[in-house]
């Protein structure tokens, strides 16, 4: 994905919408036959209502729970991943190769925030990416040892990327992105792990990104669908802080330990 200004265009462009912040409230009301119904119960009504998916479409979604807020209720996160309609699209405007060659790039995969003490879902947050790729969550305690902050795994074309959300006032807010790896399958690569440590500035931890080796794989694979192991190193490449008053990660210096 390195030195192609048009990529690079769109992949920012991608990442602005993605920074947009999700709105408090839906458009959709919530039905109050729902207000009882555990999530599992809730997610695909709610989903198709919410973003209009016709009865036809075929797209999938997870369900991961975690506790993510300061209450004491189970929480959850719900991906949403329609391929099927990103195809679709793309033929429809008679562009396919073109699309293809971008990896269906767009607003194909989606994060729910499924609220334990409300027993509400949020509106769609739209995660710009390839639909080729499912997102990937997993969980970590960086905000609170209370609760866990979210981190999704995306991919847009060759390279790998992760987003971190932390729950305030019942909303998941961006507050830090970080490329995960970029030349896959390429001569020319990059990669990043990551550690968390005692906060600068107060409780919240600092986040460690560590220079890493992508190992590229020995046979052709499906670069939306490989798992690259990538190789850790010690060298701190940058070290960022919270800043309460922003909102959001910063950092000052490079190669900081």
């Amino acid at each position: 994905m390195k030195n192609n200004p048009f990529l690079f265009l769109i992949v920012t462009l991608l990442f602005f919408s993605c920074n947009e912040e999700p709105k408090e409230k839906s458009e959709k009301t919530v039905p109050k036959a729902e207000e009882n119904q555990t999530v599992e119960q809730m997610a695909k009504r709610h989903l198709e209502s919410q973003l209009s998916i016709p009865a036809t479409e075929k797209y999938s979604y997870h369900i991961y729970k975690a506790h993510l807020d300061e209450d004491e209720k189970i929480d959850a996160i719900i991906t949403l991943n329609r391929v099927d309609f990103a195809l679709e699209e793309a033929s429809a405007s008679k562009k396919t190769a073109k699309h293809a060659d971008l990896g269906f790039m767009g607003n194909y995969n989606y994060i729910f925030y499924f609220d334990g003490g409300l027993n509400k879902i949020s509106p769609p947050i739209a995660i710009p990416s390839s639909a080729l790729a499912e997102l990937k969550i997993t969980f970590e305690n960086i905000q609170s040892e209370s609760y866990k902050d979210i981190l999704v795994d995306f991919r847009i074309l060759n390279a790998s990327y992760k987003d971190y959300y932390t729950v305030s006032n019942h909303i998941p807010r961006r507050v830090f992105q970080w490329k995960n790896f970029d030349g896959l399958k390429s001569d020319v690569s990059e990669a990043y792990t990551f550690d968390y440590t005692d906060g600068t500035m107060g409780m919240v931890k600092d986040i460690l990104v560590k220079k890493a080796t992508l190992i590229q794989p020995s046979k052709d694979v499906d670069m939306y669908k490989y798992e690259p192991v990538l190789k850790e190193s010690d060298e701190i490449v940058y070290r960022f802080f919270y800043h309460p008053d922003q909102g959001k990660y910063m950092t000052q210096k490079k190669n900081t330990k």
